[in-house]
């Protein structure tokens, strides 16, 4: 959540027209970069696998189901491994050399490489001196920046993730609708 935040703040900030502040300390383009970095780390480790595994014959090998439910199944065990649960759908073999060895990189990257700029976000902030609030702060306690923060997570991961799903489980959806199952 702390990625949302600071990209709301940043976004907030450029409404406003001010360096962006979040509990008195600035953020800046190191601030945002980092939290950036983690974003996209998270996307890329569920996207990527998810893609490498749906034109591999051995990712493919693992499915029982084909199509969007097939695609739906590789992508809900990568985004559960990237968020360190590791769970997978029935239909999914997961038991393979690949899946064993793609989930488990999944997982470590899910766990490691998005903290890491996390870490480097929480040094950047501890080091700053709090700036007493003016007339051009943001404030980060009303139902404003609640509604911008929820409009920044909704609209982020739709343009993240909303392609995959509507490949996946959307298709699956409207397909189940005029009586196809997988």
């Amino acid at each position: 959540m702390m990625i949302f935040v600071v990209i709301t703040v940043f976004i907030a900030g450029l409404m406003v027209g001010r360096t962006p502040e979040y509990l008195g300390k600035k953020i800046e383009a190191y601030d945002v970069k980092m939290v950036l970095l983690a974003f996209i780390v998270l996307a890329f480790i569920i996207l990527g696998f998810t893609a490498w595994a749906s034109v591999s014959s051995w990712g493919l090998a693992g499915l029982n189901n084909n199509g969007p439910h097939g695609l739906s199944e590789m992508l809900y065990a990568y985004t559960s491994c990237a968020g360190n649960n590791g769970s997978a759908f029935a239909g999914l073999n997961a038991n393979t050399p690949w899946y064993d060895t793609t989930l488990g990189i999944d997982m470590l990257l899910g766990r490691f490489a998005m903290i890491v700029p996390l870490l480097a976000l929480a040094g950047s902030l501890a080091r700053k001196k709090i700036v007493p609030a003016s007339a051009g702060t943001f404030p980060v306690s009303g139902f404003t920046f609640v509604a911008l923060l929820v409009g920044t997570v909704i609209l982020v991961g739709a343009l993240t993730f909303l392609p995959a799903l509507a490949l996946g489980p959307i298709v699956e959806h409207f397909l189940m609708l005029q009586g196809t199952l997988f």
